[in-house]
């Protein structure tokens, strides 16, 4: 099933919930939910990425708000700390493994990778940083913005064996996300690919005035074996960040006259 926003377990109707446990959300992923993992050296430090909020540069690859604080603000807690601040700030609202630049497997970036953040989320609950009571109040978000594909093609210069790829990617995408509701979060939602065609690398061809179609294929075949893989599990939602990134463009170009595009 692919939603827009994200379904959030609780609390049930007539069910209890101690109020001494908080609502929990915890971050996989690359730019897209980063909130301040990468080092001071990341370009996420420095103006002009946090310019519109907080007001300075702040970790988040984006000039205010990344996703993250906003599925945590409709979740009603705080955007959960970077796993880099985990000894200096509060961790009651849950935790961001996110790293920039990362993906499903390896990138370029010297960061974890999708599977080695989990990990990490594993070794705290095995050093009962978290509790499974405490996870019984959670909900994990899982970017995988692409990062994979544009390394890819980068590399080979080519589509050839590109959609095999892209089966391998959603594979073991498939996989962490079964490993993070094993590890006892109760619902996972994955964002689905934005429209990759209208990546400024895609349209510099197009002297940034249209999308690129392959980009905007791979984005639609990538979620179409996502929902295919992930639909008879209620467990695992799917949030429609293509249509969203479209409708959004849209309605900005036919404000402006001008074509948009986003990093």
């Amino acid at each position: 099933m692919i939603v827009l926003s994200l379904i959030v377990p609780f609390p049930i109707t007539g069910a209890y919930v101690d109020p001494d446990r908080s609502i929990k959300l915890f971050v996989f992923g690359g730019s897209y939910v980063d909130t301040g993992n990468r080092d001071s050296t990341a370009r996420s430090w420095k103006e002009p990425y946090g310019i519109t909020d907080p007001g300075r540069p702040a970790g988040h690859f984006s000039d205010g708000q990344v996703f993250t604080e906003y599925i945590a603000s409709r979740m009603g807690i705080k955007s959960p700390t970077p796993y880099r601040f985990r000894n200096q700030r509060p961790i009651k609202h849950g935790m961001n493994f996110a790293y920039g630049g990362t993906g499903v497997f390896d990138t370029w970036v010297a960061a974890p990778n999708m599977t080695e953040q989990i990990y990490l989320f594993e070794q705290l609950l095995q050093e009962k940083i978290y509790t499974r009571y405490d996870l019984k109040f959670s909900t994990a978000l899982v970017s995988a913005s692409g990062m994979d594909y544009r390394i890819y093609l980068a590399r080979r210069g080519s589509l050839r064996g590109f959609p095999a790829f892209i089966i391998s990617v959603v594979n073991q995408l498939g996989l962490d996300l079964q490993r993070i509701h094993d590890l006892g979060v109760p619902q996972v939602a994955v964002m689905g690919m934005q429209p990759l065609g209208c990546l400024p690398e895609f349209t510099r061809g197009y002297s940034y005035e249209k999308c690129n179609s392959t980009g905007n294929f791979a984005a639609l075949y990538h979620n179409l074996l996502l929902v295919k893989k992930l639909k008879p599990e209620s467990k695992f939602v799917v949030l429609d960040m293509y249509n969203a990134f479209m409708s959004a463009m849209k309605k900005f170009e036919n404000k402006t006259g001008d074509f948009p595009i986003f990093m």
